[in-house]
């Protein structure tokens, strides 16, 4: 989610935001606006709330929606919020922000830093921070919702726009939809999200017609052993050693046996095993994610791994009761995100339109993963697209580029984005999007 192509990106601080040859009242609006969202931004941003656990959030984020004449209802799928606005004949669209927060201790030195300190659902004492910009996200949702209803006389339609909790652990969305998203409120036609980007210029836009995110599974390998003293390791079966074959192996999935062309991951992120130089354990466990964007290519993998893992304990003579143990956590699934190709095409070309092609891009698509995909899985004719709003302050994005150093990336206690740009691109896009999708006699 973090990398535009670079090629687009070399526009200077003095050409980002050129003066437009005419007044626009929209961007007038929402910059008038601004000083009112930053206030809402800078309380969101001090304070965060873990993965449905979004109480606060959504009861001030749907006392705004109530404010401003939508019909509000709470706690859909835990602590979602649907805001509905029917304002005669027309399509209906759905602009989506999600809520929560991260598991992390702030380190921005920002003056509004969360200071909030939770529990995990492991009991696990942490800091909370909105490390990954959703923060941002809901308050150009605000933003956006402010103009709409402002401008009810310039669309006419079905507006549904809707707060989504525990995207971060791919929860939130499902949630919703089996909560009835779709049978208790209007079902939409096009869903619209943004998400900022900590590898673009402040308030330029990115999009990925086609896939744009991945498949995203979690996978737990149990290997099991028979211990004993590492001196003696001829009476044992070492599981430190069964489970290094299988990571071995596994790098064969994507390099071997998955086509060049299809993008695909299989990273082990812990090996875990033992607590003693001169002890063999009697297990190791290995957690996978992986990563990919047809399904096609997701089956190919997870049956590969059990194979892999199968076959290599049978290579070191496990018996049956001693074979490992794969596990893939489904309710973790997040699948992967496939923004309409014309659609986003569409959307794009009203974006150049508004913003200038300097500040809209192409993008390549990225293995991060985003629950905003079931949005559509959920119906697959129904017209989707997540784009990105790059959030880097200028001056930094420059010096990075000249000097070659690294920013900060999403989940990094230090990524700190120029708010008030992501904010104001964020409300403008989604507010035009949705005039241009409802527009009388459209």
């Amino acid at each position: 989610m973090k990398n535009f192509t670079r090629t687009a990106l070399t526009i200077t601080t003095a050409l980002l935001f050129s003066t437009q040859a005419h007044a626009d009242p929209l961007n007038d609006a929402i910059a008038a606006d601004l000083p009112s969202l930053m206030e809402i931004y800078r309380d969101l941003h001090a304070n965060p709330e873990l993965s449905g656990e979004e109480v606060r959030t959504a009861a001030k984020l749907a006392a705004e929606a109530r404010r401003l004449g939508f019909t509000v209802t709470e706690k859909v799928g835990g602590t979602g919020v649907v805001a509905v606005m029917e304002n005669g004949e027309g399509p209906t669209v759905m602009l989506r922000a999600d809520m929560d927060g991260l598991p992390l201790i702030e380190k921005t030195g920002l003056p509004y830093a969360s200071k909030v300190m939770a529990k995990t659902r492991e009991g696990n004492d942490t800091g909370v921070m909105h490390a990954c910009g959703h923060d941002t996200h809901m308050t150009g949702w605000v933003g956006a919702a402010r103009q709409l209803s402002a401008r009810k006389d310039e669309w006419s339609g079905t507006l549904v726009m809707i707060l989504q909790p525990a995207e971060e652990t791919g929860e939130g969305a499902k949630a919703m939809l089996e909560d009835g998203l779709y049978t208790r409120f209007p079902k939409p036609e096009y869903v619209l999200a943004f998400h900022d980007a900590a590898g673009a210029p402040a308030g330029h836009i990115g999009y990925a017609p086609g896939y744009a995110l991945a498949n995203v599974d979690s996978v737990d390998i149990e290997v099991k052993g028979v211990g004993g003293h590492g001196a003696y390791p001829h009476t044992t079966k070492d599981p430190i050693v069964l489970a290094s074959r299988i990571v071995g192996a596994l790098q064969t999935l994507v390099s071997r046996e998955v086509d060049p062309q299809n993008p695909a991951v299989v990273t082990v992120g812990s090996f875990q095993a033992g607590f003693k130089h001169n002890i063999i354990p009697d297990k190791a466990n290995l957690l996978l994610t992986v990563r990919s964007y047809s399904d096609e290519t997701r089956a190919k993998l997870l049956d590969g791994i059990r194979r892999i893992v199968e076959a290599e304990a049978l290579v070191a003579g496990m018996p049956e009761e001693k074979m490992p143990v794969v596990s893939i956590r489904d309710d973790e699934f997040t699948p992967s995100t496939y923004n309409s190709p014309e659609f986003s095409m569409e959307m794009a070309s009203l974006f150049e339109a508004r913003f200038g092609a300097d500040r809209v891009h192409q993008t390549k698509p990225v293995m991060g993963g985003e629950d905003f995909s079931r949005f559509r899985r959920e119906d697959t004719s129904i017209n989707s697209m997540i784009f990105w709003v790059g959030g880097v302050p200028i001056d930094q994005y420059e010096a990075a580029q000249k000097e070659g150093g690294k920013l900060p990336s999403l989940h990094s206690p230090l990524w700190a984005p120029d708010a008030e740009k992501v904010v104001a691109t964020g409300a403008e896009a989604l507010t035009a999007a949705a005039l241009n999708l409802m527009k009388k006699g459209g």
